[in-house]
């Protein structure tokens, strides 16, 4: 009899881990993910990091960031093995413009065939590409084709001819028209003979002429140069500027993105257009892999407002629509998600002062988006603007260790900066609690579960409660959930049926708090989800 009901226990105990997804584990302590390999990305979905190279590690003691200094914190990002888990897990990284300009930010190109000598030289950037393949790193460079700088020889050699009456030699590469082709609130800079040249950044950074064939030309050769040098694709900059009086934008992103394929047929593009959707969807016409999603960024973006105020259900269905239009627009779109970049007040600005757990699940939400995912470097460490009024302090030092805060000249200023909280990068990489570990964590479990970024959103989940944002990915026949409590406090008690999810189990959880609570999935379908938490869920095998 005995016997009997030792059998029976041991059967109900099985039951209850298939049900619960526990498996061999005995505890909610136990960690879900282990024991699930991470796969290296060998195609165009990469978790991407934002690197402003002027500020990110300056090597050789001049204030400036350099590319050598990438090189030597590349193991910091990816030490080539993705199941090691001593990096980031970083598999693409963007380059702010590296190209010889006499700003510090360097949009305004003054020679599109080299490297800044602040940054370094051409063989420096060879062996950063060398450095990053090895470890299964894709590179892409910020590409400015919208303005050029008004040092650059090709344009002073455009003005002078202009002021000689010439309109068919360099004049043809710019938007150089009689003073009455533009409207009175366009910025052009005078040429003499009443031609002008528009200028709507800056008087520093006149614009080219996408329409004429000696730019495409002159294109094709800038593409072929650096796609040729190894650089996996291109951050196209000012995307939003492509379309004026003379241009067709969309029709120039089709030409210039065909014309890269021809030179390196899997390359990766992405834009950057901040206007609203229907501007993006006539863009991905183009077949651009991907936009930039504005929309759901910056403090006062859909993600950190929804996030204040708690509304996950609403959250998720804006994502869900978001995919359906763009995929309706191009079938082969990428995402292109990020909370900040260079030009924006860092996410820990509007995050920090709710506690480490907001930046924590602001990082699930915007990571957990099918498509590419983009962090600015700092971001992982919760670094913040020390100052909100000007782009430079968008752009500071990266702190590797807040007991040496970094010595970096940012537009011909030293700023001040204190660091986060929890420290650098060396005291967070020291704490298990860490926003740093969290960002390790989460790009973990994407690498794990391809379905995250190759996905399609094929539907929401409706638990009857704002706050919870539920939504199915689904990806060569297999499907999981992702659920968010945007709940600022409480923890949820909600109910995962078999129509939701048949023998549901816990593929991955993301709690952000450093409390003792956890992720619970019990045999009835019960589960527990903290507040601000992330559960991933999946059929069991």
């Amino acid at each position: 009899m005995k016997k009997t009901i030792s059998i029976l226990l041991s059967l109900l105990i099985a039951s209850s881990c298939v049900l619960a997804g526990c498996g061999s584990k005995k505890s909610p302590k136990d960690d879900p993910i282990e024991g699930i390999e991470a796969v290296q990305s060998s195609d165009k979905y990469r978790n991407y990091y934002q690197i402003f190279v002027n500020s990110f590690c300056d090597s050789d003691g001049d204030t400036i960031g350099d590319i050598p200094g990438i090189i030597s914190k590349l193991d910091y990002l990816n030490d080539g093995d993705p199941n090691s888990g001593d990096d980031l897990g970083i598999d693409g990284i963007w380059l702010t413009p590296i190209m010889p300009s006499t700003s510090y930010h360097k949009y305004d190109v003054d020679d599109y065939y080299d490297i800044d000598e602040d940054f370094g030289t051409l063989e420096d950037f060879d062996k950063l590409l060398e450095e990053c393949h090895k470890r299964g790193i894709n590179v892409i460079i910020d590409l400015v084709l919208n303005h050029i700088s008004s040092r650059n020889p090709l344009y002073l050699q455009a003005v002078e001819e202009v002021s000689e009456g010439k309109l068919d030699g360099a004049a043809e590469y710019f938007e150089i028209h009689k003073s009455d082709y533009f409207s009175s609130d366009v910025q052009v800079n005078a040429l003499g003979n009443d031609y002008v040249c528009e200028a709507n950044f800056s008087h520093d950074m006149p614009e080219w002429n996408l329409n004429s064939e000696k730019t495409r030309e002159e294109f094709t050769n800038i593409a072929k140069f650096w796609l040729d040098r190894g650089v996996d694709g291109f951050r196209l900059d000012a995307v939003k500027y492509y379309t004026n009086k003379s241009t067709d934008g969309t029709e120039f992103l089709k030409w210039f993105y065909e014309t890269c394929q021809e030179i390196k047929p899997d390359v990766y593009m992405v834009g950057e257009d901040w206007e609203d959707d229907l501007y993006l969807e006539e863009n991905y016409k183009s077949g651009i892999d991907s936009l930039f999603s504005f929309k759901f960024a910056q403090a006062s973006g859909t993600i950190i407002q929804n996030m204040l105020t708690q509304k996950g259900e609403s959250t998720v269905k804006k994502f869900k629509s978001y995919d359906e239009k763009m995929t309706k627009a191009n079938e082969k779109f990428i995402n292109a998600m990020f909370l900040s970049n260079h030009d924006q007040i860092r996410a820990a600005n509007s995050l920090s002062s709710y506690g480490t757990s907001f930046e924590k699940f602001a990082a699930s939400v915007y990571m957990l988006v099918p498509g590419n995912s983009f962090t600015y470097y700092g971001e992982e460490i919760g670094m913040t603007a020390p100052d909100t009024t000007s782009d430079a302090y968008y752009r500071t030092g990266m702190i590797w260790d807040s007991n040496n805060l970094p010595d970096i000249n940012v537009n011909g200023r030293d700023i001040e900066q204190s660091a986060p909280e929890d420290g650098g990068v060396e005291q967070q990489l020291a704490n298990d609690d860490s926003l740093l570990k969290f960002y390790q964590r989460i790009i973990k479990v994407k690498n794990q579960n391809p379905e995250i970024a190759r996905g399609k959103i094929t539907d929401t989940v409706d638990f009857d409660d704002s706050n919870i944002g539920a939504y199915y990915v689904e990806y060569e026949g297999s499907k999981l959930l992702i659920i968010h409590n945007f709940n600022k406090t409480d923890s949820k008690e909600l109910t995962i049926t078999s129509d939701m999810l048949e023998k549901a189990e816990v593929r991955a959880d993301l709690v952000t708090s450093s409390t003792d609570e956890h992720i619970v999935l019990n045999s009835d379908g019960t589960l527990t989800l903290p507040a601000i938490s992330t559960v991933i869920l999946k059929s069991a095998e």
